[in-house]
């Protein structure tokens, strides 16, 4: 017996006669409709840039973050359901932070980006469960270098140079991919960062509701932006522009 029509898409487990599991695409509609997120590895570290959307003028602001900390040398910036995104920022740190009381050295990038990966592609082959409606940026720098990988809510999982998520991924990446460059150094990357936010935002940069955050490749160290650290390079940004079109 085959299911009855348009019935695709109340069961995860069932294909669609044209091979599509519909909700998978539905969770990725979530993910395009989430604050926008972003990364850029270059020679000097790797940063992640995030929008965010305070439902309140009374919300704490420190509390906004959609850019989190995994491990020392490995940042993690999300789109989607922050309510997903908290499970699996909390299962990558318990795999970081294993790796290292199991091996004494700190996990290798890409093999905590497989782990969560498979547990996202666990959610989309069982019955009464829901796909994770949620797309991670993992940005560290690990043994092999600088590197970018991006998860989607299917499981599958692609490294990047630089890479953009979310509700204004499209436009971000026509700018990460028409100015992106391997030379760039950090400071670059930063500035790059705020470009692709501006052309999201619409040129209505608020330091307030920008988060920034970076791994060098020296220190090997996550840290965060402050408001005022950010304020300053949308100023140099602004500056350079002024520049340009001179």
């Amino acid at each position: 017996m085959f299911a009855v029509p348009r019935a695709y898409d109340r069961a995860i487990t069932v294909f669609s006669p044209d091979g599509r599991l519909f909700q998978i695409e539905y969770a990725s509609e979530t993910v395009k409709r989430g604050a926008t997120a972003l990364g850029i590895a270059c020679s000097e570290g790797v940063v992640l840039a995030a929008e965010e959307r305070p439902i309140s003028k009374l919300q704490d602001p420190s509390f906004m973050w959609k850019i989190y900390q995994i491990d020392e040398h490995i940042g993690g910036a999300t789109a989607g359901l922050n309510c997903d995104s908290h499970i699996l920022i909390d299962q990558a740190r318990i795999y970081a932070q294993s790796n290292r009381l199991m091996y004494d050295e700190p996990i290798d990038l890409e093999v905590l980006t497989r782990r969560i990966g498979e547990i996202k592609q666990l959610y989309t082959q069982y019955a009464g469960v829901r796909p994770f409606g949620v797309s991670i940026l993992f940005a560290g720098v690990d043994k092999k270098g600088s590197r970018l990988f991006s998860t989607d809510p299917s499981g599958g999982f692609f490294a990047y140079r630089a890479w953009a998520i979310g509700a204004g991924g499209d436009a971000a990446n026509e700018v990460l991919e028409a100015e992106y460059r391997d030379d760039m150094v950090l400071e670059d990357a930063i500035l790059l960062a705020l470009k692709c936010m501006s052309k999201v935002l619409e040129g209505k940069i608020d330091p307030q509701k920008i988060r920034i955050a970076f791994v060098p490749a020296t220190t090997k160290r996550f840290q965060r932006l402050t408001v005022e650290e950010v304020e300053k390079y949308i100023k140099k940004l602004g500056a350079g522009r002024k520049a340009a079109s001179k």
